[in-house]
């Protein structure tokens, strides 16, 4: 979770909340030769990042639980009260193999006691279980206005979950990563957001004996065109691809072809398998 300069290397795309598994096989009509494998490679790339969606769902659950127990005493929370979602952000770092950094950002004014807060997890170098300690004084910090960053703006705009990346992550490793978030409401109002970090390096491992079952060259590209993964030399993760409209793509959610490329979209996550010309 965090910033890149100009957000140059970001790109992201949103999900319906109500999309929770990777169904069908995602090909439309399409009956060329391959698209059988290529369908099934892009639903287990959905299913790899589903994972992922189930600790922002159950740490979404959770701030939402607290947040109601809160109001129902009449007063508004505090950073205090969401030390309460611990032990759940805690158990899921060490529970979801893919997952870096967990907690929920909550929508500034929303605390009695201070302005922001991110009560935000990572797992350690040596796999301690950690806080992201963040200076977020407006007077001295380029990240105490986190409002307008990918990952906390399309959760907010459109009530949707959502994937951030991959972007170069200085707020909290320096790492190429993911950031997957879902909204969180208090009392019918937008109160912040559930998240979670991926390591790109993870995630590439995770999913690369699946781009290499392909008989060509394989990689995944956001809707911008990023690479989020690779089996092609020609196209390294984290680099901008050139190619058609991938947003649209992902929007139709109907594999098609450009310039000899096959294009699968992930279904349910916003990635797009492109297998390269024989």
């Amino acid at each position: 979770m965090g910033w890149s300069p100009g957000q140059a290397a970001s790109a992201t795309a949103t999900l319906d909340t109500d999309t929770d598994a990777v169904t069908g096989n995602g090909t439309g009509t399409d009956t060329s030769a391959g698209s059988g494998t290529e369908a099934w490679v892009a639903a287990q790339v959905g299913c790899a990042l589903e994972t992922v969606f189930e600790a922002v769902a159950a740490t979404r659950a959770d701030a939402t639980a607290q947040l109601a127990r809160v109001t129902s005493e009449g007063r508004r929370p505090t950073s205090a009260d969401l030390a309460a979602l611990r032990p759940g952000l805690h158990l899921r770092l060490t529970r979801h193999e893919l997952v870096s950094g967990v907690g929920f950002v909550v929508s500034p004014g929303l605390l009695a006691d201070v302005p922001a807060w991110l009560e935000w997890w990572q797992s350690g170098a040596d796999g301690d279980v950690r806080p992201l300690l963040v200076d977020l004084d407006p007077g001295r910090s380029a990240y105490s206005d986190y409002t307008h960053w990918d990952w906390f703006a399309l959760p907010r705009d459109t009530g949707r979950r959502a994937v951030a990346g991959p972007y170069v992550d200085y707020l909290c490793s320096d790492e190429y990563s993911l950031t997957l978030s879902a909204p969180v409401q208090s009392e019918g109002r937008f109160a912040g957001v559930a998240a979670a970090d991926v390591y790109l390096r993870h995630f590439e491992a995770a999913v690369l004996p699946l781009l290499r079952r392909l008989d060509r060259p394989a990689y995944l590209v956001n809707a911008r065109g990023r690479v989020a993964a690779s089996a092609d030399p020609g196209h390294l993760a984290g680099s901008l691809t050139k190619g058609p409209d991938f947003g649209e793509l992902l929007a139709t959610a109907t594999p098609g072809e450009h310039d000899g490329l096959r294009l699968v979209p992930c279904h349910g996550v916003p990635l797009v398998l492109v297998v390269t010309a024989p």
